[in-house]
């Protein structure tokens, strides 16, 4: 602690007191300062180390001596003058104390070095004082006299700004706009125009009490502070300024003057841009004659005086007078423009326009003048002009706009001018650039922007130029996008325009109303599967299964609904399986209480849709649905709860015959024969409802191929088949027709099924169909298939009257037709229903009648079939000759597809069976069908190496065909007693025993 030798009394110690007292209260006003905060705040922080040692100074005894009250007088003093300076940075307009900021810091700095000088004649004045006072005295002497106070570096760029304005006196309006935002800025006050204008009215009060305390100096310098700022938008209303401009332009005349004389340079002859003044007084334009002294001339142009050639004054009044005479001249020729632009021919009205453009691109109090001249309504008007005049039009306005709220105002309020300039959009590249810069413009103005967004087509046209080929276009249109997001009717429009953007961001980040909004128009929306997918790519899915998720019905209602809408594409179906959305769908499905009727539907259609695409899909990353046994138990157990509403059965009916045609179709179809499907859609197949019963159809249709035998027997009747058949004459359903027809063509070759298909009159519609695929060139192929697939089971060699029945139906003409244009498994089963029955016709040819009486008077004798010997037809014994059919089969062995070369295989074979070796293999070698089977030995199918192998074993029995056929095939044969398996080597062995290249009593093989 500091402590003084003696103790100190009387006056000395009130004035010490007082002193103190002043401190505490600068520390109080000093919190309270609108301006330099920091610098009142470092002065109260001296204080406060001021204050110890004073009071310490109280409580010992001090001499009464000069230098001792000179130190507290300088104290007391500066310390009030401090105060007061503070309570008026309190009180005081903030533009003004901005303004006097430099003068308010000089004397915080005054203040403060006078308080140092104080305090370092105190350890003069008094005695006895301990060492630590003295060092701390010292110390904070030191401290204050090297304090540096300056203004802020934004302070001093507002102060020098100012001052440039004012010595230039020619800024505009922008200059001051950005002036009085630096402004606001700096004092903390909100860039509003009512603000603004306040606070300017303050400050001009503030110049007003400068006067009244003969500062005139301030007030006069404040006063040019004033004339600059009230340039600015915010310093006067639009009325104000339109009655100082017209009172200005009226004083003016109407007629344009000539320049003065004075106005021309001596040198160029022309009016002069920045005129200086030489050593001679004479006043020439600065380039010319700064060019006149490069040249080496030392003498004046006028005089011929010699000159200082160092001395360049500028000529500010004669400058000053120069702008004045332009801008007057300026400011009548824009008043009389608008008459000549309302009224002109188009080459006028275009050549005005451009005047007006170069005005206005020369210097923005020009474009103020056109603004206070009430031109926008005209340039408006003129949008319907052709399209020079609209490009013209729409620059000017872009730039009356451009940072100007007054401007943008205007333009809104204008009838249909928002329409108008919209209008643009739509046109050609140059034009369109044009008005979706100044609808960007205009969109920084609220009323604007809530109009444009209103344009009927507009945010269509807009999101079209976002993504066109001119990238300052299209990153206006998607800044302008920016703009108008901020309304969720526009966010609609852009996402039924196929801009997703905003509507993605509501959608995740939204209040949940907004967020409710969002996703009951994406329920809403027409989408096509690339919207689709560009939604999921933006990331649609994770919000909306947070919706789902929601105990809220009504938003779980909502959010399954969009759901719906974008399941249906591929992708998204499996993007949705992948992202585990299936299983809490399924569970919402099963849990059948606490949903309505209309959320039940959706849930199963989105099921459905999720199985549909999966069908076909990657199979290095399959997705599945239904991977649980229970899944598939709950999902068919709804089919036959009787609440389930049609159109859910359908969905799931539907749900599983997409499963059949995925990576998993083995296992579902396996878990739907267990959990008994074929009952219960053998039954939906008699529902009166067309959808279901289509639907059951399809799925059955899916199951009867690999269903067991057992199974059919128990659960087709007549019935079933009857209404098979009726289906298939009276359904509208393409699909539906081919499914039950696939039934019959999968149902087991049993008797009693193909004797009930008989009776039902199954065959004059089989054959319909089958005629139907001659007809239409592959346009229903695989009805076709199925059709002559169903045909099959009647041609079974066994029972000869099925045969008939088909055979007289003329059906086998029409198989043989098809073997030409036929699908590969129409080709199959053709050949397949040929060979069935082929194998009838040898038991069917009829024996030629032997001639009675004289040869020569008797009736020619029937030539007899060569293969079969007798008397041979199509319709009576099926024979392949007589149908024309060995050369479309011979021709069938050249196809790809193995299945149909073994069919066709086999129908030639039963040419060659039993005694008809000889005579078979003639005509299979007249139609070039022994070459092919020799090729089938190199074939990859084991099933077409053993059939050819059995086939030319028999052939080359005979010499005949040994000796023609023999060296093609020995090769082969040598290569399939190297490679093939047992009975192949062995049988290759036996043929090459008859072609003498091994001995027939050879058992190498």
């Amino acid at each position: 602690m500091m402590v003084l030798d003696v103790v100190s009394s009387g006056p000395t110690a009130t004035a010490i007191s007082q002193t103190v007292d002043v401190i505490a209260e600068f520390l109080v006003n000093a919190k309270d300062v609108l301006v330099k905060k920091d610098s009142f705040q470092e002065l109260a922080a001296y204080m406060e180390r001021i204050k110890p040692i004073l009071e310490e100074l109280r409580r010992g005894k001090v001499s009464d001596s000069e230098t001792f009250n000179q130190a507290i007088e300088i104290m007391n003093k500066e310390i009030k003058d401090a105060k007061q300076l503070a309570l008026e940075c309190s009180k005081k307009s903030k533009v003004y104390l901005l303004m006097s900021c430099r003068s308010i810091v000089k004397s915080l700095e005054n203040h403060t070095k006078q308080l140092s000088r104080a305090l370092s004649l105190l350890p003069l004045a008094t005695i006895g004082l301990s060492s630590g006072i003295i060092e701390e005295i010292e110390k904070l002497r030191d401290n204050m006299q090297t304090a540096g106070f300056k203004a802020a570096l934004a302070e001093e760029e507002i102060l020098e700004k100012i001052e440039s304005g004012i010595r230039e006196n020619n800024v505009d309006r922008s200059y001051a706009n950005n002036l009085l935002m630096l402004i606001a800025e700096a004092v903390g006050i909100r860039n509003e125009r009512s603000t603004i204008k306040m606070e300017l009215e303050e400050f001009k009060s503030e110049i007003e009490n400068a006067r009244v305390r003969k500062d005139l100096a301030e007030a006069m310098q404040m006063d040019q502070i004033i004339a600059l700022l009230e340039r600015a938008d915010a310093a006067s209303s639009p009325k104000d300024k339109e009655q100082k401009y017209f009172a200005k332009r009226q004083s003016l005349g109407s007629q344009i003057l000539e320049p003065l004389q004075s106005f021309y340079c001596p040198i160029t002859q022309d009016v002069m841009v920045d005129p200086v003044e030489i050593s001679s007084g004479q006043t020439f334009e600065r380039s010319a004659i700064e060019k006149w002294f490069a040249e080496g001339n030392k003498l004046c142009p006028m005089t011929l005086i010699p000159l200082d050639t160092s001395i360049l004054r500028p000529n500010k009044k004669l400058k000053q007078s120069i702008q004045e005479w332009k801008d007057r001249n300026i400011m009548i020729t824009i008043a009389t423009l608008k008459e000549k632009i309302q009224s002109g021919n188009d080459e006028e009205v275009l050549h005005d326009l451009q005047t007006l453009q170069n005005l206005c691109e020369e210097k923005d109090q020009h474009r103020e003048w056109i603004i206070l001249e009430n031109y926008i309504p005209t340039l408006i008007q003129i949008l319907s002009r052709n399209r020079d005049i609209r490009k013209c039009s729409l620059v000017i306005l872009g730039m009356l706009a451009k940072d100007n709220e007054e401007a943008k105002e205007r333009i809104s309020t204008v009838d249909h001018a928002i329409e108008s300039i919209v209008r643009s959009l739509g046109r050609r590249p140059e034009e369109r650039k044009l008005a979706v810069a100044l609808l960007l413009e205009l969109s920084k103005y609220d009323l604007a922007r809530e109009h444009i967004g209103k344009v009927q087509g507009c945010i269509l046209l807009l999101v079209t130029m976002s993504s066109g080929d001119d990238n300052q276009a299209a990153r206006d249109a998607t800044e302008l996008l920016e703009n108008l997001s901020y309304a969720d009717q526009n966010v609609i429009q852009m996402a039924k325009a196929n801009y997703f953007k905003h509507l993605l961001q509501r959608l995740s980040t939204g209040p949940d109303d907004v967020k409710m909004t969002m996703a009951t128009n994406l329920a809403e929306m027409e989408l096509t599967d690339h919207n689709r997918e560009s939604l999921f790519d933006g990331g649609v899915l994770v919000p909306l299964l947070h919706m789902f998720s929601h105990n809220d019905l009504h938003v779980k209602t909502v959010a399954i609904k969009a759901l719906r809408n974008l399941s249906s594409s591929k992708k998204n179906g499996q993007e949705m399986i992948r992202q585990g959305a299936a299983q809490p769908l399924l569970n919402l499905l099963f849990n059948q209480s606490i949903q309505t009727a209309s959320l039940w539907e959706d849930v199963a259609a989105i099921i459905m849709q999720l199985a549909a695409s999966a069908i076909s899909q990657d199979a290095q990353t399959p997705v599945l649905l239904l991977d649980s046994d229970d899944d598939v138990f709950h999902l068919f157990n709804l089919v036959s709860v009787s609440v389930t509403q049609p159109v859910v059965q359908q969905n799931i009916i539907q749900t599983f015959y997409a499963l059949c045609q995925t990576p998993s179709a083995s296992y579902i179809r396996t878990k739907l024969k267990e959990c008994s499907a074929v009952p219960k859609l053998i039954q939906l197949c008699e529902n009166e409802n067309p959808n279901l019963r289509a639907s059951a159809v399809k799925l059955f249709s899916c199951l009867v191929e690999s269903c067991d035998e057992a199974i059919i027997q128990e659960n087709v009747d007549q019935k079933c088949i009857n209404n098979l058949l009726r289906i298939i004459k009276s359904s509208s359903d393409e699909e539906e027709i081919l499914s039950a027809m696939g039934i019959i063509c999968y149902l087991p070759e049993i008797d009693q099924i193909t004797q009930w298909l008989l009776d039902a009159g199954a065959l004059p519609i089989i054959k319909s169909y089958v005629q139907d695929g001659k007809d239409r060139d592959h346009q229903k192929s695989d009805l076709v298939e199925n059709a002559i697939g169903a045909l099959c089971r009647f041609t079974v060699p066994t029972n000869l009257e099925w045969q008939k029945s088909v055979a007289e139906t003329g059906i086998i003409t029409v198989l043989v037709q098809l073997l030409e244009n036929g699908t590969p498994l129409t080709k199959q089963r053709v050949a397949q229903s040929l060979a069935q029955f082929s194998k009838s016709s040898f038991r069917l040819s009829r024996p030629i009648p032997k001639r009675k009486g004289l040869w020569c008077f008797s009736a020619p004798a029937d030539i007899g079939c060569m293969v079969h010997g007798g008397i041979c037809s199509v319709k009576s014994s099926f024979c392949l000759l007589e149908a024309n059919a060995v050369g479309p089969l011979t021709k069938t062995l050249g196809e790809s597809d193995p299945g149909v070369c073994e069919a066709s295989l086999d129908a030639l074979l039963t040419l060659i069976e039993g005694e008809r070796l000889q005579s078979g293999s003639k005509v299979l070698s007249e139609a070039n069908a022994i070459p092919l089977i020799i090729r089938y030995l190199g074939s990859p199918s084991p099933g077409l190496q053993e059939k050819s192998l059995h086939a030319l074993e028999r052939i080359f029995r005979l010499v005949e065909f040994k000796q023609m056929y023999g060296a093609s095939a020995q090769m082969p044969l040598v290569d399939l007693t190297q490679r093939g398996n047992g009975n192949i080597r062995s049988m290759s062995a036996r043929i090459l025993a008859h072609l003498n290249v091994l001995h027939d009593q050879s058992s190498y093989f």
